[in-house]
Order: C-alpha cells, then sequence, then structure tokens
C-alpha cells in the first residue's frame, strides 16, 4: 500500500511519540484508520520519508546524505546527542546548508541503527527518549478567536483574532481580521512567520475546516485540505491536527 500525501501527513506526527513509547501500533493504527502493518511499516526505520524520485526515476540525492558520514560518527561517539546539537555543529564547522528538519529525519533512521551496532536493545534506546520536549524552533500552535459584535457600531458584524504561538519560547503573535477564509488564514500565517522572522517545522492546528477537508469520526484518518498541504509545501512546514477529543493538544496557543 502507498499512502498519499495528506495520509503521510496525518501518520508521520506519530512517529515521535512511538519511538518514545508512548503510543503503540493499534492505537496509532485505531487513530488513523490505518491497517497496523500499514503502520508499522511506515513507521519503521526504513521509512522515515516518502520515496521521491528524480526525473530518471532514481531516488533523489538528499541534502543530509552529504554529511551522513559526520552524523553517524558523532552518534557513535554519543548515542543521545540532540538533533538540534548535530544541526548546529554541522552548520558551523562543515559549513551545512541544509535545515534541521531534514537532520532530524535522517536520524529518525540512523540512530537505532547506530544503537544496534554499539549494542544497545531497541528498548534501552527508547528509555533514553522518554522526555518528549520541543526545540526552539520545532513547532508553533495556531487557534482562532471570536471578538463578537465588539465593531457592530461602525457596519462590521464580527471581528476575528488569528493566533499563533511559538511552543518553546512561548512567544505570540495575534491580528485580527474580518473573515475566516482560506485567503486570509494564509495571510495571517504569513504576518506571522514575519513576526517571528522564520518558520516553525511544524504547527498545530484543531479540526478547522481551513486544515481539514470535512470531519470525519474518531479512528478516521482525517482529509487535509488541499489548498492546506500545498501551503504547508511551499514553506517546508508539517500540518499537525489534533486527534479528536484531545482539547490539551493545544495548550500554549489556549492559554
Amino acid at each position: 500500500m502507498v499512502l498519499d500525501p495528506h495520509r503521510w501527513l496525518e501518520l508521520r506526527r506519530f512517529r515521535g511519540l512511538y519511538e518514545t513509547g508512548a503510543i503503540s501500533l493499534s492505537e496509532i493504527a485505531k487513530e488513523t484508520g490505518l491497517n497496523r502493518r500499514t503502520v508499522r511499516k511506515y513507521l519503521s526505520a526504513q521509512a522515515v520519508a516518502p520515496p521521491r524520485r528524480a526525473a530518471n526515476g532514481r531516488p533523489r540525492k538528499r541534502v543530509v546524505d552529504e554529511v551522513a558520514p559526520l552524523i553517524d560518527a558523532m552518534l557513535r561517539a554519543e548515542i543521545t546527542i540532540k538533533g538540534a546539537v548535530i544541526h548546529e555543529r554541522l552548520v558551523q564547522e562543515y559549513g551545512f546548508t541544509g535545515n534541521y528538519q531534514r537532520v532530524k529525519l535522517y536520524l529518525q533512521e540512523a540512530r537505532p541503527r547506530i544503537a544496534e551496532e554499539l549494542g544497545i536493545a531497541p528498548d534501552e534506546l527508547a528509555g533514553l527518549h522518554r522526555r518528549f520536549e520541543v526545540v526552539p524552533g520545532a513547532q508553533a500552535q495556531v487557534d482562532w478567536g471570536d471578538e463578537g459584535k465588539i465593531l457592530a457600531h461602525v457596519g462590521i458584524p464580527k471581528v476575528y483574532s488569528f493566533h499563533m504561538v511559538l511552543s518553546y519560547s512561548r512567544d505570540p503573535f495575534c491580528c485580527f481580521t474580518t473573515s475566516q477564509d482560506l485567503a486570509t488564514f494564509f495571510d495571517c500565517h504569513r504576518q506571522a512567520f514575519a513576526h517571528f522572522g522564520g518558520v516553525p517545522m511544524s504547527i498545530v492546528y484543531d479540526r478547522t475546516k481551513t486544515v481539514v477537508r470535512r470531519h470525519v469520526a474518531p479512528g478516521e484518518a482525517v482529509p487535509l485540505h488541499p489548498e492546506a498541504v500545498a501551503f504547508a509545501g511551499h514553506y517546508d512546514f508539517d500540518v499537525d491536527v489534533l486527534a479528536a477529543y484531545r482539547p490539551t493538544g493545544k495548550g500554549r496557543v489556549e492559554r
């Protein structure tokens, strides 16, 4: 079975939780509506990212492949070294131009492989990553606020507030709109990116209609709005849609 991009994004957000043991394959299968064997296949070390091919049909070379031996050497010296530290060293000492997300994806495959070389059992490695923290620039959370009819006296029936909060620093961005349509939604994102001076690696949303194409029952795969997928692809961030009935998933922006 080959996953379409929407389902791949839906499944990929569970990788970190799965690797730390916080969620099981069965729970992920139930959450996404996918077969348990399919979930295992696409969360395995060999399936870090969807296979992409160049025009000649051969696998496309990744920027991170050039520094892969250096990353492997750092892991052999310190298997628990953080991805952010590795990325910083690559940039400062070796002139690496790729972003942190590329290193992070490579580490998902490389760390278990190097651990096996060092004789570290998978359950021991999982124990080393039990803490699930957000590093700077890794995540932001988005939400809408309804400001009601505060400008009704000047002929504006409704006012909304758009909020984006960086999960690590809690740096907030807010702007006010008179619409929640797609164009306004994406324009608010651009203003937030300008405010923060960059784009986070992933953005957490609830099941808003500007991100989710239609609502589905708990346990079924969430179909993402194609415009949201295209926007995320253009700015190179991951769309992370909260599972149903998980109100604490956006605690930073809700507060």
